[in-house]
């Protein structure tokens, strides 16, 4: 079936569903507890899920994807598609029309100028934006008027929704950042710490990578939505101490990303107060790999784009290094049922999820031969592998965390015993995922050879996602250390098939070539896959409207929350 009628006819209007409340702010304060804190709210200048999460209640885009994977429209009407003249028959032009009425937070008007501006803004070459691959193949934008929105692409664009659909790329107010184009985009604190949007909620006071508390928006487009009048966002701590403090000591209503082993989730729960929801979506452990020396001789611009690594540049050495690997112990002590082994990128949706390899048993011997055949060996008997006279010693760092120092230990352990000495490193979530470009501790700056988290993409379709592999998307300086290709992969054959995703309608033919792509980034040492994470929240008993979504931002149907009675 071709893609079009697939894709785009079968694109429809859902209404969000909610439990009837009687007045808005009626149900008085919620409070929410991220153990990564947020560092700013503007999803442009950060990739990190703790921030983008955050920016949500007061940012929203065009439209956005339900818990089941669904396009839904959000600030329009209805989505755009071939069927109903929204989306061109050649597939060069989106229109978009806005909802009439709605307004932002400070009681003007939404209009069609707002977005060709957030795209301007996001396009601008010195700006440094976290969501540049979403913006792929624009052409030209124009505004006929105040409500219509035309974006066209400078050749046939299979999938047009990746920009503005989805909690990564919302809509910023032009009045508000005007100002803050270009190479001024992050000096403009007050706008990226108090963004004035058209969501449920108003930043009221933003202290970065500590607490956020806001109030319900008094211009939201539903009269009786949100329930809550307040909500205290805070940031920091550990996932234990999150978990606890929604499942035993009913302190906070919601609790994100609760990275614990299964026994520890299951004592919380049996307190009573609260529970734990999951569901699995793309999100993956992994471990990235430098495709640059690192070495600290060496300035910020040469560690940004000098290729190839000392030694991870050598497939016998990062093949080696995920073949020690035991992912099923991984999986068993970090997530249970909320983990599976995976040696892809993209490990779902199933379409796009690769057979080629399999990594689900480990093989230290295997892995030394491997060395040795590669004449990869220790020569001073110190137990350390040399590759070209250079000692096979790595920094590994990862974000604080107990169930990620534990993969540390054990992978550090199992390296050990193939002869690559391994040093360890835990840095502060608040700060790892930042996104601060004054900072030597993000995981965009990389400064070390191997370094573990997890990420995941809004939707269904993983065109933008597998963008993130692109030579052009690696952070550097004059990108302000924005960019999503953290691990400075390069290959002119992925950028070209790549390419031709963007091209391609054809579902089955799309599959093909994302697979081919995933393969491509394992197989030429982009990363080491770890673990298909399912994602583990936990909410208080008396906490309604509440629907655990993977496949855009957790927190998306806030507005829809409400304290349920007894």
């Amino acid at each position: 079936m071709n893609m079009k009628t697939l894709l785009f006819g079968a694109a429809a209007s859902m209404a969000f569903t909610a439990a009837a409340q009687a007045e808005r702010g009626s149900d008085g304060e919620v409070r929410i507890i991220y153990w990564q804190a947020p560092s700013i709210l503007n999803p442009y200048l950060s990739s990190g899920t703790k921030d983008l999460e955050s920016a949500s209640l007061a940012l929203e885009p065009l439209a956005r994807f339900d818990e089941t994977g669904t396009m839904v429209p959000l600030l329009v009407d209805e989505l755009p598609t071939v069927d109903n003249g929204g989306v061109s028959e050649d597939l060069t032009r989106i229109t978009w029309k806005l909802t009439p009425g709605i307004l932002w937070s400070d009681g003007t008007p939404l209009t069609s100028a707002d977005v060709k501006f957030t795209a301007d803004y996001c396009m601008h070459p010195e700006g440094g934006c976290a969501q540049n691959p979403k913006f792929e193949n624009v052409a030209s934008i124009e505004t006929p008027d105040a409500q219509t929105v035309v974006i066209n692409f400078d050749k046939p664009t299979p999938y047009p929704y990746a920009m503005f659909v989805g909690g990564e790329t919302p809509i910023l107010q032009q009045a508000q950042f005007q100002d803050c184009v270009g190479a001024k985009a992050p000096e403009c604190t007050e706008a990226n710490f108090n963004p004035i949007g058209t969501g449920p909620f108003v930043v009221t006071e933003f202290r970065p990578n500590d607490v956020i508390t806001f109030e319900a928006n008094q211009n939201y487009r539903d009269p009786s939505k949100p329930a809550f009048a307040k909500v205290l966002f805070k940031g920091g701590g550990d996932a234990t101490a999150a978990g606890r403090a929604v499942m035993e000591t009913g302190e906070y209503d919601y609790a994100w990303n609760l990275q614990l082993a299964p026994d520890v989730i299951a004592g919380m729960e049996a307190a009573g107060k609260g529970k734990a929801v999951a569901g699995f979506g793309p999100l993956m452990e992994r471990i990235m790999l430098n495709n640059t020396n690192p070495d600290p001789a060496l300035g910020p611009d040469e560690r940004s784009v000098i290729r190839p690594h000392p030694f991870l540049s050598d497939p016998a050495v990062y093949k080696a290094m995920s073949l020690a690997i035991d992912r099923p112990l991984l999986v068993e002590i970090g997530y249970g049922k909320a983990g599976r082994v995976t040696c892809n990128w993209v490990p779902a949706p199933a379409t796009y999820d690769s057979d080629t390899f399999d990594c689900s048993t480990q093989d230290i011997a295997g892995a030394n031969k491997m060395l040795d055949d590669a004449g990869i060996v220790d020569t001073d008997g110190d137990g350390i592998r040399e590759k070209d006279g250079v000692p096979l010693k790595i920094l590994y760092q990862t974000s604080t965390n107990a169930v990620r120092q534990d993969f540390q230990a054990l992978i550090k352990q199992w390296w050990e015993e193939i002869g690559v000495e391994t040093e360890l490193r835990n840095i502060s979530g608040s700060v790892f995922f930042g996104g601060d470009p004054g900072s030597p501790d993000t995981f965009q700056k990389f400064y070390a050879d191997v370094e573990m988290y997890s990420n995941t993409f809004n939707g269904t379709d993983p065109q933008a996602y597998l963008g993130n592999a692109l030579c052009d998307d690696a952070p550097r300086p004059d990108t302000q250390w924005q960019g999503q290709n953290v691990a400075r992969f390069c290959s002119e054959e992925y950028d070209a098939l790549h390419q031709e995703l963007t091209q391609t309608a054809n579902l089955e033919e799309r599959a093909r070539i994302a697979k081919a792509l995933n393969d491509m980034v394992i197989e030429q040492g982009g990363m080491i896959p770890l673990v298909h994470r399912g994602r583990i929240s936990a909410h208080a008993n008396d906490l309604g409207g509440v629907k655990l979504n993977v496949w855009d931002s957790e927190i998306w149907a806030i507005a829809d929350w409400h304290r349920i009675k007894e």
